[in-house]
């Protein structure tokens, strides 16, 4: 879920940029910084606290979400993520031709776009002749669900996998087995728990439950 992929990914641009060269199809894409839990203000509507974004090489700047729940991950949270992170990143004064380019991935427990595809990959296009807007801005939906045997595939079954030892990926289960099955790192986990049980008031049983 959200809550342990953004302690995987706290300040590991390793296992981040692992996971966004499969993804975005980049193998030589490098992740300079990656913070989780950003809290983006909007001082007039509605604020966003993003799971992880990460920023790479080439100044792109990429917003990872877990959405177990569908209605986590409908269109229009995708449009407002994407504008919620364009207003954060272009400073007073500066032209828009410098506003990065930035991608919004949701890692989806079921196929919400419902056309049994591992991944959709959505931009502007204009209308008639089919070609790319090329604003910078992209959506994509990953498919937890999809077992194929190719790296999306491995990727998406270590996603869904409980035991560390039966992961694809020995950097992703290395992460995962840390706070899964090291004693130091479960500890971390429990405390987190702890923590969102007292904050929801949920018992730590029923929250290990979700």
């Amino acid at each position: 879920d959200d809550v342990f992929l953004t302690k995987c990914f706290e300040d590991d641009t390793e296992s981040t940029q692992f996971v966004l060269r499969i993804i975005l199809n980049k193998p030589d894409l490098v992740v300079l910084d990656v913070h989780t839990q950003v809290f983006v203000a909007n001082l007039l509507n509605r604020s966003v606290k993003l799971d992880v974004v990460a920023t790479d090489s080439e100044g792109r700047k990429i917003n990872v979400e877990v959405q177990r729940e569908d209605k986590g991950a409908g269109k229009r949270r995708a449009r407002y993520n994407a504008s919620m992170m364009d207003a954060s990143f272009l400073e007073k004064g500066t032209d828009f031709d410098q506003l990065p380019e930035v991608y919004v991935i949701f890692i989806t427990e079921n196929d919400v776009l419902r056309q049994n595809k591992p991944l959709y990959e959505i931009e502007r296009c204009i209308l008639g002749t089919g070609e790319r807007f090329g604003d910078g801005s992209h959506i994509i939906y990953v498919n937890v669900k999809y077992r194929g045997n190719d790296e999306i595939g491995k990727l998406m079954h270590d996603f869904s996998c409980t035991n560390p030892d039966d992961m694809n990926y020995e950097a992703l289960a290395k992460k995962a087995g840390y706070y899964k099955q090291d004693e130091e790192g479960v500890a971390t986990m429990c405390k987190i728990m702890e923590v969102i049980a007292d904050y929801t008031e949920l018992s730590l049983d029923a929250i290990k439950e979700l």
